[in-house]
């Protein structure tokens, strides 16, 4: 991948130090090296598997179906979890994983034989994916990052791989690579943070999925599917 580029920054950043009264600083800067970093202790030398037991109690909290397979029994797992959500239309993004992982007959073969629509985001299509997406029953995706602690996966939105898929659709179904398993945003931020310094593009869209959407804020009341996919799933796959 190639590095973004900044536009407009050095104007940006000479107009905040002339709002603050003084010169913009270029040199001497020094990031602070915090004595006390307690995000860092949490979870602390669990392996990935401990953490995959971090994952599976916290995906009951968030009423998110887990379940755990290999890559070679995939295609199964995926094509019963999809039936459990009543079928198609299905929506996925533009992703070589899904023919890395086995599962590109499925979704272009096996699936559409059946009357199972599949749209896969297409970038010169522009609306009609959005369009698509409200349409689809199910949305896929791969999990980018997968955060233990809060049950959460990390999408990275690109022309490629536009948000609605895991946002409009009546339901949702993530594939999480066990090698995603982080222990908490913590390290998540570490990770994107590392990719920035190594020239990597990072979205400008990064989006923390936890299950169905859901809300409390009216009398504490929890109510779930009230902005997004009503019913959410993991596949962990066993890759490692």
């Amino acid at each position: 991948m190639t590095k973004g580029t900044i536009q407009h920054q050095d104007s940006f950043l000479n107009r905040i130090a002339s709002s603050l009264g003084r010169d913009r600083r270029t040199e001497g800067v020094i990031v602070p090296d915090w004595t006390h970093q307690p995000q860092h202790k949490v979870y602390e030398g669990y392996s990935t598997d401990d953490l995959v037991g971090v994952l599976k109690n916290q995906c009951v909290k968030i009423h998110t179906e887990l379940i755990e397979t290999d890559s070679a029994g995939l295609y199964d797992a995926l094509r019963e979890q999809v039936s459990r959500f009543s079928g198609g239309p299905v929506i996925i993004p533009k992703d070589p994983r899904f023919e890395a992982y086995g599962l590109g007959s499925l979704l272009q073969q096996a699936w559409p034989a059946e009357g199972i629509p599949v749209w896969e985001w297409d970038a010169k299509q522009g609306e009609d994916n959005i369009v698509k997406a409200e349409q689809a029953n199910v949305g896929i995706t791969f999990s980018e990052i997968t955060l233990a602690e809060s049950g959460t996966v990390v999408l990275f939105s690109s022309k490629d791989k536009g948000r609605s898929v895991s946002l409009l659709p009546t339901t949702y179904i993530a594939i999480v690579p066990k090698s995603s398993i982080v222990p908490r945003m913590t390290q998540a931020s570490d990770i994107i943070k590392k990719n920035i310094a190594e020239g990597v593009t990072i979205p400008s869209c990064i989006n923390y999925v936890t299950g169905p959407s859901n809300s409390a804020d009216i009398e504490m009341d929890l109510v779930v599917g009230v902005h997004g996919p009503v019913k959410a799933a993991y596949i962990l796959v066993h890759d490692r």
